[in-house]
């Protein structure tokens, strides 16, 4: 049957761009419109997310695209991309790997910030052989700063009475509440991750621009750079217009016209681009490397999507249902799972934990990779793999509980707001903000978190192959980069999610160009809408179809996310403002 007309603009794999007979391709990435970790959670989301790349496909495609000989260079738009420093780790290594092909490779920027950090964007495009910038534009290669809220003072104005414990002392969650101004162990934690991140950033401009990194700290300390100045200094190439960026870019290329196309575009047609290439299904005769990704906040039951301005849920049910259909599938030889999460639930972290050490009972490997963070709860889920990944600036460790309450009575009694609670028992309304806690309901509270905190640090020096002293001596609910935790042997290796599926195909003993990596479960938006036959199903493992609590909720959620009142969960990183290490919204 021949496909109709009107299909045919729809099907074809050329771009919407002028292009001419040669085949060539030049390959674009635009970063401006951000980057996804994790695939859309429901139907509606899906659509919202047609137009933001994934960061996976965007490392395979650029992984494919530099053995393909049509394709003849690389150009990038950067400048305001709102990428984390793990996200442009993995980035950096695939555009390193690109390069390395020969092929034309270029960053073009208006302005790395406009007398604003842009410490980032810049030690992204450092990754590039050649960088353009705008005459007018400027680089912000300044570094990186935290800032802490306290809200003590204000809570006792209005009568709010904050009852947290947390363990142990850099676990900081709490501090926003209990604190009027930051802790020294914190302050100390702080200073050492920013220090850390830096010496990330610092390494790697210098070893790309190949300028010792001591001239690299020094413009680091000088602020803001203006264009000529930042070419002066040798960490840019041209200074030029993005039209005159891509004419050099085709001169290099020796190609007149070629067709321009996205990366994420790369290799699909319209229709797959619509429905998402992670959709297409392997070769049933291959082997397969399950790909299973825990983003967002740990919680128990199912999964849900993401919301319009905040992050989804990593449900127990959801992801255990992965697992095992995982471990039932033949074709599938080993296991990454892919963690973005801050934590969250105890109980659904350790079933999380419980299923990943029956499919490795099982003989099927798990490599953890880690994304932008996987703390608290998100380290807990992660410690039990074979073998853990993670960024250099990857937000982990946190090995750390807290638990409490906000006592509201005083402060209602003041706007003549009056709750009286009846229970029958004693414990029955223990977590009500209409009472402080009683001594016997502090001390259970106290004695459970010892527990819980025992029971973590126990489990993660098993998992570790640590001594439960040496373990404890890097918890405490200290929060840790990718890179200093490797150094204490909280992760096995610096490396993104090709390094992780490398290491899965290694441990099940397979090649991996004779591999195929399959998203588990299959996200399609269609599936979303389908009810589970029972907790094993497929269906089970998919986020529920909705979109949480509607608008005016999801506003509330995410400003409660960001303020640190929501509910965090037992296991859940402290809510550090840290700009350019964890998403924004996700948190």
């Amino acid at each position: 049957m021949q496909l109709p007309d009107v299909f045919k603009p729809v099907m074809r794999r050329t771009p919407l761009g002028s292009g001419d007979d040669t085949g060539k391709t030049l390959l674009e990435l635009d970063l401006g419109r951000g980057v996804g970790e994790a695939p859309p959670g429901s139907p509606l989301q899906a659509i919202r997310a047609l137009h933001t790349p994934m960061l996976r496909q965007l490392v395979s495609n650029l992984r494919k695209a530099k053995k393909d000989k049509q394709v003849v260079g690389l150009i990038a738009t950067l400048g305001s991309s709102g990428l984390t420093l793990a996200q442009c780790d993995e980035l950096r290594t695939a555009i390193t790997d690109f390069a390395d092909a020969g092929k034309p490779t270029i960053a073009f920027s208006t302005s790395f910030g406009e007398i604003t950090p842009g410490t980032i964007d810049y030690y992204l495009a450092s990754a590039f052989p050649e960088i353009w910038l705008q005459p007018s534009g400027a680089v912000g290669l300044v570094g990186f700063a935290a800032e802490s809220v306290f809200v003590r003072a204000a809570l006792d104005k209005i009568g709010v009475q904050p009852q947290i414990e947390q363990r142990h002392e850099y676990k900081s969650a709490a501090d926003l509440f209990m604190q009027e101004g930051m802790t020294e162990p914190v302050r100390e934690m702080t200073t050492r991750l920013l220090e850390s991140v830096t010496e990330i950033v610092v390494r790697g401009v210098a070893d790309d621009r190949r300028l010792p990194e001591e001239r690299v700290r020094a413009v680091l300390e000088r602020g803001p750079l203006s264009a000529k100045d930042a070419l002066a200094e040798g960490l840019v190439d041209h200074l030029g217009y993005r039209d005159e960026a891509y004419a050099a870019i085709k001169e290099r290329a020796k190609v007149k016209e070629p067709a321009v196309k996205f990366v994420e575009r790369y290799g699909s047609t319209r229709v797959e681009a619509l429905v998402g290439t992670v959709t297409r299904v392997p070769s049933r005769h291959r082997s397969v490397i399950g790909l299973i990704q825990a983003s967002g906040q740990i919680v128990q039951g199912r999964s849900e999507g993401r919301s319009p301005i905040g992050g989804g849920s990593v449900g127990s049910d959801s992801l255990a249902a992965a697992l095992r259909n995982a471990g039932r599938d033949e074709h599938v030889k080993a296991v990454v799972l892919r963690i973005d999460s801050p934590g969250g639930s105890y109980i659904a972290s350790d079933v999380i934990r419980r299923e990943i050490q029956v499919l490795r009972e099982a003989g099927k490997p798990v490599v953890a990779s880690m994304a932008s963070v996987a703390a608290s709860g998100g380290y807990f889920i992660a410690m039990p793999c074979n073998h853990i990944f993670a960024n250099a600036g990857t937000i982990t460790g946190s090995i750390g509980v807290l638990a409490g309450k906000h006592v509201l009575h005083a402060g209602l009694d003041r706007i003549g707001v009056h709750r009286e609670t009846v229970a029958s028992g004693p414990y029955a309304a223990m977590f009500s903000s209409n009472a402080a806690f009683t001594d016997d309901q502090a001390k259970l509270l106290d004695d459970w978190l010892d527990e819980v905190y025992e029971d973590f640090t126990t489990k993660a020096a098993a998992d570790r192959g640590m001594g439960l002293a040496d373990l404890q001596a890097v918890a405490k609910g200290r929060v840790w980069t990718g890179a200093d935790a490797c150094e204490r042997g909280l992760v096995d290796e610096l490396g993104g999610l090709s390094a992780a599926v490398a290491k899965a195909c290694e441990l099940a003993g397979v090649r991996r160009k004779h591999v195929d990596l399959r998203v588990i479960p299959k996200p399609h938006p269609l599936q979303m809408l389908m009810p589970a036959e029972s907790s094993d199903a497929l269906e089970a493992a998919l986020p529920l179809a909705h979109e949480g609590p509607g608008l005016w909720g999801s506003v509330l959620a995410g400003v409660e996310a960001q303020l640190g009142i929501g509910n965090l969960g037992v296991l859940s990183l402290p809510p550090l403002n840290l700009p350019g290490l964890l998403p924004a919204l996700d948190r």
